[in-house]
């Protein structure tokens, strides 16, 4: 049908030495590991951008080492939300948005603003925020023009500046348990993330864009958890409903710290029917 919604499952990074030898065969390079992942997920979360600004370089190899239909989420940096706390960011996210991102064209997919968990909401700061992003290609390259000398190779020519793009928010603190929280969001087409943490996190199960974004962190144990068939079925379910309803899908598997999160990954990608290219079989 027409509008049915897209449902790509995958990973939060990719390169973790404890999959070495399990999840990646032995002997595979360690430059070889995205290709790998890439031809078993339709997308992965790519969450070196969260720690420190990437090399264009970088985002360049990343497109050119996964498949045409292929689809990055990008973390936003912690200088923008962690230290910064969303005040006094235009700099900033100039910078984050002139490091390479644009490299990423078509497989550019949703961005990821994660606030820590001593965060708690403030409209005001939050909307401000928001009002910032830009929602399409040429609006990144704008912002990104404005960047200052942290950038050494900047680059912010977009091959499709109408291509729109894509926020969501995933926060930590109960404050943003409120209604005036989602109005913001959907007022700006943000998505909520709806992020599972073993209870540690708020679990803001709230449709506020055109496309839901989920993080699984570990159902039981967070980050080190396996998740359990019944649990998956239930997920899977979940994707299916929004899925039907139109919505595209992101589900990025976190629960990396016992190699967990590919194997879950495909599990419930293969509960689904969906293939690498992210389609049902």
């Amino acid at each position: 049908m027409s509008n049915q919604g897209r449902i790509r499952i995958g990973i939060s990074g990719w390169q973790y030495p404890r999959w070495r030898g399990d999840f990646y065969p032995v002997g595979l390079p360690h430059v070889r590991e995205l290709t790998y992942a890439a031809e078993r997920f339709s997308s992965v979360e790519l969450n070196g951008s969260f720690y420190s600004l990437q090399r264009a370089s970088s985002y360049r190899r990343w497109h050119d080492a996964t498949p045409e239909d292929f689809v990055f989420a990008v973390k936003g940096g912690r200088y923008v939300t962690h230290l910064k706390r969303l005040r006094d960011v235009e700099t900033a996210l100039a910078n984050f948005f002139a490091s390479g991102v644009l490299h990423l064209g078509r497989k550019l997919g949703p961005f990821l603003w994660q606030l820590p968990e001593r965060v708690t909401y403030d409209a005001d700061v939050l909307d401000a925020f928001l009002a910032q992003l830009p929602s399409t290609a040429g609006g990144v390259a704008a912002l990104a023009a404005r960047h200052d000398a942290k950038v050494a190779d900047p680059f912010f020519e977009p091959a499709d500046p109408s291509m729109p793009v894509r926020h969501a928010v995933e926060v930590r603190h109960p404050s943003f348990k409120t209604p005036g929280f989602y109005d913001l969001l959907h007022a700006r087409g943000v998505s909520c993330v709806l992020a599972d943490s073993a209870g540690r996190w708020p679990a803001l199960d709230v449709v506020t864009a055109p496309f839901e974004y989920v993080r699984l962190h570990g159902h039981t144990e967070l980050y080190t958890s396996r998740y359990a068939d019944r649990t998956l079925e239930q997920w899977a379910d979940r994707c299916r409903s929004a899925a039907s309803a139109g919505r595209d899908v992101y589900v990025y598997f976190d629960n990396d710290a016992h190699g967990h999160a590919p194997h879950d990954a495909m599990r419930l990608a293969d509960a689904l029917g969906v293939l690498a290219a992210g389609y049902p079989d």
